[in-house]
């Protein structure tokens, strides 16, 4: 599996993010550099590729250490899912870097609590916005300022609730579009129960680290 249909696949799962990742991670193997997928067992695939252009990840390997945040008790981490896939991306250039976990989670609590509970965690990173969406997985904006001569290259935009701040789904949000953590969290679509995704994305240009 190449790079581009590893990719595609992941873009299916959750567009609204993975557009950013997804530009630059294509814009990367169009340089002319190629590689495989580590195995060949049908089952979601990691890549890794190092070079004297960068080096990227793209694959479904969520750690939790790096959501920053606890499961939350209980919750089972969806596996296999064509709508809501799990996503593990890092691309690091000398220009700029893009790093971003992606987990989904049932579990049989009702949205509510699982609200509360991740309020209370996201407060060590500062302070919580809650926002609506109808947007399965929530509404998550970044971007990747590559030009350290402009003048606002170092200002980082505060997070905001985007679109018309309506829906069932509950975004949790916290940081800024370039260092953030999201959780949405939603009623079960059939029976009881809620489903929810937690969100890290952290992005630099030529300057910074992650």
């Amino acid at each position: 599996m190449t790079l581009n249909s590893l990719t595609r696949r992941k873009e299916r799962s959750y567009s609204p993010l993975f557009g950013l990742a997804l530009a630059v991670v294509l814009a990367f193997s169009s340089t002319g550099v190629s590689a495989q997928a580590a195995d060949d067992t049908g089952q979601d695939k990691n890549f890794d590729l190092k070079s004297t252009v960068g080096d990227v990840h793209v694959g479904s390997d969520v750690d939790q250490r790096e959501l920053g945040l606890p499961t939350y008790p209980g919750a089972r981490l969806r596996q296999h899912d064509e709508d809501r896939s799990n996503a593990n991306l890092a691309l690091f250039t000398s220009a700029f870097g893009v790093k971003l976990v992606v987990a989904h989670y049932d579990s049989d609590d009702d949205a509510s609590k699982i609200v509360a509970f991740y309020r209370e965690k996201l407060k060590k990173y500062g302070k919580v916005l809650e926002c609506h969406s109808s947007q399965h997985g929530g509404n998550v904006k970044s971007g990747v300022n590559i030009d350290d001569d402009d003048k606002g290259s170092n200002k980082s935009k505060e997070l905001k609730c985007e679109g018309d701040n309506t829906g069932n789904v509950i975004e949790l949000k916290v940081g800024t579009e370039d260092n953030q953590h999201v959780v949405a969290i939603e009623p079960a679509e059939k029976g009881k129960g809620s489903t929810f995704e937690m969100v890290y994305v952290h992005t630099r240009g030529k300057q910074g680290e992650i």
